[in-house]
């Protein structure tokens, strides 16, 4: 017998130890609309929010939007918007209902609503969670693609945008219109600097519409920049039918995430915004040395330990952790090739930040695929390891472990791993990358500058680095001749085995 669905209706049924909402989810008023409402803003940015309705805060309940699938909405919708968020550790597994969300839209099938709402005078923030391809830009540059094919249909129909940028700027435009002022755009994606990037993509979309327009979005709309840190893997059906017989309640989409979470946001929203700081994100004036750290220390490991991983066999980041020369190489890329690039926040405890990560990616409950984690490779690598190995260049220092991934991801691009058997390459460069592979063949001296010709990745500075080319060539000549597994064990040796 099909358990009866969650829902506003069947709240009173849940077990009493099951946290759900303590305040009156349908009395709520839309405060923030949020673009691209997956899993990780459902178990991020929607918990925090969730907090501070219940601590008393009104009327800052989200629209989600999904610029893309219907798969959310048609989840979310006949739950009235309630889901679970099941955290998971070694020690127990706790879930609990979340009632921040209360209305969901998919922007390709309806346009106009979701630009009613944004232009709504009670919605102040336009929150995003659309990953590094969404803002259709340069990741090397950090520039808007004019030629992007999102960008070119919607300067041509600007008035039914679907891309973010052109969204949030026909938005803007509609409330400027109206004398309605404008919300302030929160990003909560992985981009280096990400409130000015967002800003530069922004204003230049408003530019190309109309140079007006695009003073009016540079100069007066706010783009605080933020760092977002949770583990949240896709959602399996393992974790539906654990929530399932936990709640006694069916829910369609409930998300899984570990007990950690850290929000550090710019403290700049002229329109107001919820009291977050008492839900627990830190409310800074810089957010770049918060930034600089994770992207490098947490996202450059995990893209490592990822490409690495997966070719050596290790569907999850835990497995490849339980493996010593695995879990030697993230703490080795950490303390020695980006710790020397980093600036600490005052009161930042560095050497208690990397243990607390390493510790994360050991938690066995979240079974993190190292799959997941290799999307889009295109667009994270300049924030992940790139821009690490450029200023470890600027030192003079030394970029094995950097390289290494780097060439991971080089060995997954070509589309087969070390069996023979299909990759299945999600990445917005994924055929452009294959042609390149297929041409180059398994050959580390032809391949290695095929890929590094790929501007949009690796800029016009890298390709003309000696030092940089030899590090990557010579460490994707080891995969691909001994192996990952072979080649982390070679890199990651014990000190005292060096000779």
């Amino acid at each position: 017998m099909t358990a009866p669905r969650l829902s506003l209706a069947t709240l009173d049924r849940l077990p009493p130890d099951v946290a759900r909402p303590r305040y009156d989810v349908a009395s709520q008023k839309l405060g923030i609309v949020h673009l691209g409402i997956g899993a990780f803003n459902r178990a991020h940015q929607a918990v925090y929010v969730d907090d501070r309705l219940a601590a008393g805060e009104r009327d800052w309940a989200i629209l989600g939007a999904s610029l893309r699938s219907p798969d959310t909405r048609d989840a979310l919708a006949p739950q009235n918007g309630l889901y679970t968020v099941l955290v998971r550790s070694g020690e127990a597994d706790r879930p609990r209902v979340i009632g921040s969300v209360r209305h969901l839209l998919v922007a390709p099938e309806n346009p106009d609503a979701l630009l009613a709402a944004m232009s709504d005078p009670n919605v102040r923030v336009v929150s995003l969670t659309v990953t590094e391809k969404g803002y259709c830009h340069d990741p090397a540059s950090g520039e808007l693609r004019e030629d992007h094919p999102d960008i070119i249909r919607d300067l041509a129909s600007p008035n039914r945008p679907l891309s973010a940028p052109a969204l949030l700027v026909e938005a803007l435009r509609r409330r400027r219109e109206a004398g309605v002022p404008s919300f302030t755009v929160l990003c909560c994606d992985n981009l280096p600097a990400n409130g000015k990037t967002v800003r530069r993509v922004v204003t230049r979309f408003a530019q190309l519409r109309d140079p007006d327009l695009g003073r009016f979005v540079g100069n007066e709309v706010a783009f605080p920049s933020t760092m977002v840190d949770r583990i949240v893997p896709a959602t399996t059906d393992a974790d539906r039918a654990f929530v399932t017989e936990r709640l006694g309640l069916t829910d369609a989409w409930p998300v899984s995430t570990e007990p950690f979470s850290q929000w550090v946001i710019e403290d700049n929203f002229p329109a107001g915004r919820p009291r977050l700081e008492e839900a627990g994100a830190q409310l800074v004036a810089d957010v770049a040395p918060y930034e600089t750290m994770k992207l490098r220390l947490l996202n450059g490991a995990h893209s490592t330990l990822a490409y690495l991983g997966y070719l050596a066999g290790h569907e999850t980041i835990s497995d490849a952790m339980a493996q010593p020369a695995f879990a030697r190489l993230a703490r080795g890329l950490m303390d020695e090739e980006v710790t020397p690039t980093l600036s600490v926040p005052p009161g930042g405890d560095l050497a208690g930040y990397k243990n607390q990560l390493l510790s994360r990616f050991e938690n066995t409950a979240l079974r993190h695929r190292t799959w997941q984690i290799a999307m889009d490779g295109s667009q994270k690598l300049p924030q992940r390891l790139l821009n690490t190995a450029r200023d470890r260049l600027r030192q003079g220092a030394p970029i094995d472990r950097i390289a290494l991934g780097v060439a991971g991801w080089m060995r997954y691009v070509v589309g087969n791993d070390e069996k023979g058997q299909s990759i299945d390459v999600r990445d917005p460069l994924s055929e452009r990358l294959r042609a390149l592979a297929d041409a180059a063949g398994p050959d580390a001296a032809r391949l290695t500058p095929a890929l590094l010709g790929v501007r949009e990745v690796f800029g016009d500075d890298l390709p003309g680095e000696p030092r940089f080319v030899a590090a990557v060539r010579g460490a994707l000549d080891q995969l691909f001749t001994k192996g990952a597994a072979r080649a982390v064990e070679d890199v990651a040796r014990e000190p005292e085995t060096v000779k």
